[in-house]
């Protein structure tokens, strides 16, 4: 391991009593935090309402109306949050959920960050702010420039910001000492032109956030059933017989799949919810849109909603692989009672491998160890295995709580042969869902925006463009950081996103920005990753999702991919926020050109004019969307999905794979937990929209570590009492300090946090094996007694009241 510096390695520009460091961390904020009951049930009236509070009176009825009224429309723009899909056919005129309203109104916002702003505040005033304040600061209007050693930032052109990049990218020693990070809000257009702009540089250092969430999905699915990507669509939710939302939490982080399975439960499907912590969405739902229909309004508002979950299965923090095996040893117990009955023979004979290595591992696997380490009853685990038995449709959901543990890989592949044993891969209402949270970060990997593309694709880059592409695999999001800090990557480029907030074990992450000589953030609204950055910093604003597009030959579109494998168009639909945006294609085009020079083949101001053009490449270098421009003009069309019909398995046996993982078995010391990291209501990935948290009892503040009620007591803690965490992975100690604790039915042993807050805790070289995501449902902690609770005490105070 590296050693731990961030605490002792000056910046690039050291601090002055003048010009101090600016806070990594988000600042301790306790004042007015409260513990409450949680809400009843997910969305119904309070949603409605917090939808008319932030659309239509925080940016105004009408221009709130045309943008509710466009959102998920295929003639309007695609939601900036989640990547569930939208439905095939006719769409409801209200097609969103509350937390999409949230980021149309944080976008729409009439706010704004000007060159006075920036003027007014130094960088590291700001940095003292929490990242609530920073978002509610409204839209970037122009490029800013921090030169070395200034405390403000400072308006700067476009073109003299392009040059100051192609500057430092040509001073380099190799292409390889900088890293160009995508965000999975970029669209297909965008994200086609930057990865070719980076490999036309010379690099395939080409981290993005999904390196973060479903890396893991990717990497299992990929090896066991030849495709990174899920299996359903949204009719095999009306045909299932039995879903299964595993490690995800839909009523915060995709809302609108809460009427999908609202739907599915009507038809008579099974639902059984797979979680350490009661969430509310999977228990009752209140559906938003009955409020528009007289027969159904009534009972809505005064009834208990619609409750979701059949079974809630709540395991231990990483016993989901012990819970699966469990249920896969219960169903071969009744398949051998009565072969045929409960296993697809004909499907596993045809189309699959390793079943007798899994069976065999099934025999060998004893039900104590299931039981020890899922912490779930064999009973319960018995009687979801009966409904898994009779189900003749299966699908299997699930998010982050399994893609970021240390098996996440081994765990869903377990997943995966559980549905292989029933035949549920292939046939209609069956199949996986890896539910991804950000609008295109599944279609920016399909574009390109990956350290190691396939050298076919590659390969068919390079035929379209006349150029030879790096073939030596680059940087994930993990190792740049680690090399950042090492000094081996020296520029950092990040198309959107929230570098700094959403990567882990934070100050090592700051001190690794620090040491660039140059990072550039394309943004719409100001974030922590301004603020703590390399020797010199840009910002390059952009257009929102929301916002017409005006090039030199008109109006212009981009698309996206959502969950589904689904391609969408979106057009903005309202005035962009400052005539100084500009749109993330003309960006790229822009950096290009300075980089490459006006020797570049490729034309880029062609591209920034014209996205039609765009597409015409990606239909010949991207398998599925041949015909591009024709096709989406008509509507939305799939990718092709060999595994969804059973057409082909390019695995390397060329089969379906069953695979043999080991249950695992942690050990902990007194006084050690487990905890995850999970987002507010009033969150989305790292923008927070409020500093509540309904669904939880959270009220007024963001420092809450969830703890079961017995673990406090044992502790000598109570709840309300302000507390620091620690994590002391590799020798060195992180700290989190003066959180509340808070009461909440979680197992024991397990906790949660908020996320960016508790980042801190998560270490860098903590990573899921194989697919290199950080552990952030898997961070070993202690908790003690706040050293500085007078930090905290008039949140006790209010706590107490």
């Amino acid at each position: 391991m590296e050693a731990d510096v961030s605490q002792s390695t000056p910046p690039s520009s050291p601090a002055t009593p003048s010009n101090p460091l600016p806070a990594a961390q988000p600042p301790v904020e306790l004042d007015g935090t409260r513990l409450a009951a949680p809400s009843a049930a997910a969305a119904g009236l309070t949603a409605v309402a917090k939808t008319n509070q932030l659309v239509l009176m925080g940016v105004g009825p009408v221009r709130g109306a045309q943008l509710l009224l466009n959102v998920n429309q295929k003639d309007g723009f695609d939601c900036q949050s989640c990547a569930w899909p939208s439905p095939d056919g006719e769409r409801h005129v209200f097609e969103f959920c509350e937390n999409g309203a949230k980021a149309i109104a944080d976008e729409a916002t009439p706010k704004r960050c000007t060159p006075e702003f920036f003027r007014a505040h130094a960088v590291a005033e700001l940095a003292a702010h929490g990242d609530y304040w920073l978002n509610r600061q409204g839209r970037l209007t122009h490029p800013m420039v921090l030169h070395p050693g200034a405390p403000h930032y400072e308006p700067i052109s476009w073109e003299d910001a392009f040059a100051l990049v192609g500057r430092e990218l040509r001073t380099l020693a190799s292409p390889d000492e900088a890293a160009f990070y995508t965000s999975g809000r970029t669209s297909n257009e965008a994200a086609f032109l930057y990865q070719l702009f980076v490999r036309l540089f010379g690099t395939n250092n080409l981290p993005d956030c999904s390196n973060m969430c479903h890396e893991s999905s990717g990497a299992a699915l990929s090896a066991s059933i030849g495709i990174g990507k899920g299996t359903v669509t949204m009719d095999d939710f009306a045909q299932a017989d039995l879903i299964f939302v595993i490690g995800q939490n839909p009523g915060t982080n995709h809302p609108r799949m809460l009427l999908t399975l609202e739907d599915a439960k009507r038809r008579g499907a099974k639902i059984v919810s797979v979680n350490p912590l009661p969430e509310i969405g999977t228990r009752r739902f209140k559906n938003p849109q009955h409020f528009l229909h007289p027969l159904e309004a009534l009972p809505t508002l005064l009834g208990e909603g619609t409750r979701l979950a059949d079974v809630w299965v709540q395991p231990r923090v990483n016993g989901d692989l012990a819970l699966f095996k469990g249920l896969m040893k219960a169903m071969l117990e009744a398949e051998d009672a009565a072969p045929g009955t409960v296993f697809d023979q004909a499907f596993i004979r045809e189309h699959t491998h390793g079943y007798e290595a899994l069976v065999a591992d099934l025999r060998a696997t004893a039900w104590p160890e299931v039981v020890a380490s899922s912490g779930v009853a064999e009973a319960q685990i018995r009687q979801v295995a009966e409904l898994a038995a009779r189900s003749r449709a299966t699908i299997c959901c699930w998010a982050m709580g399994l893609t970021q543990q240390p098996n996440s890989v081994a765990t869903i592949q377990t997943i995966v042969n559980f549905l292989l044993l029933g035949g549920h891969l292939g046939r209609p209402g069956a199949g996986v869902c890896p539910v991804r949270g950000h609008s295109n970060v599944q279609g920016d990997r399909t574009m390109g925006i990956f350290e190691k593309m396939p050298d076919w694709w590659l390969d068919r880059l390079d035929a379209e463009f006349g150029c030879k592409s790096p073939r030596v695999h680059g940087l994930d999001t993990v190792d740049t950081i680690k090399a950042m800090h090492a000094g081996r990557v020296r520029v950092f480029v990040a198309m959107g996103g929230n570098f700094l907030s959403a990567t882990p074990d934070t100050e090592f992450t700051a001190a690794a920005l620090r040491r660039c000589a140059l990072t550039v953030q394309v943004s719409t609204k100001l974030n922590r990753a301004h603020l703590v950055t390399g020797r010199t910093a840009l910002i390059l604003p952009c257009l929102g999702r929301s916002e017409h597009d005006l090039q030199a030959t008109g109006e212009q579109f981009v698309t996206v991919e959502d969950s589904m494998g689904i391609i969408n168009p979106s057009r903005g639909r309202v005035k962009a926020a400052s005539p100084h945006l500009r749109s993330e294609p003309a960006i790229v085009c822009g950096l290009a050109r300075a980089v490459l020079g006006p020797g570049s083949p490729i034309p880029w101001e062609e591209f920034a004019a014209n996205y039609d053009l765009i597409r015409d490449r990606i239909a010949r270098v991207v398998p599925g969307f041949e015909d591009f421009n024709r096709r989406i003009r008509a509507g939305i069309f799939y990718l092709p999905n060999a595994p969804r019909d059973r057409r082909e398995w390019r695995t390397a046996t060329r089969k379906a794979n069953f695979t043999v993982a080991p249950i695992p078995r942690p050990e902990f010391a007194p006084g050690e937990y487990v905890m995850i990291t999970i987002r507010t209501h009033d969150q989305f990935n790292t923008t927070v929209y409020g500093l509540d948290d309904r669904y939880r009892g959270v009220y007024g503040g963001r420092r809450v570590v969830f703890m079961h009620a017995d673990d406090i007591a044992a502790a000598g803690l109570q709840s309300g009492q302000l507390v620091d965490l620690t994590n002391r992975h590799g020798g060195v100690e992180r700290v989190a300090p003066n959180f509340m604790v808070a009461v909440y039915a979680i197992p024991r042993g397990c906790v949660a946090t908020y996320f960016p807050e508790a980042n801190v805790l998560v270490p860098i070289d903590s990573v899921a094996a194989v697919s290199n995501t950080p552990t952030s449902k898997y961070v070993i902690i202690n908790i003690r007694a706040a050293a500085d609770p007078a930090a905290g005490l008039a949140a006790l105070r209010t706590a107490a009241d």
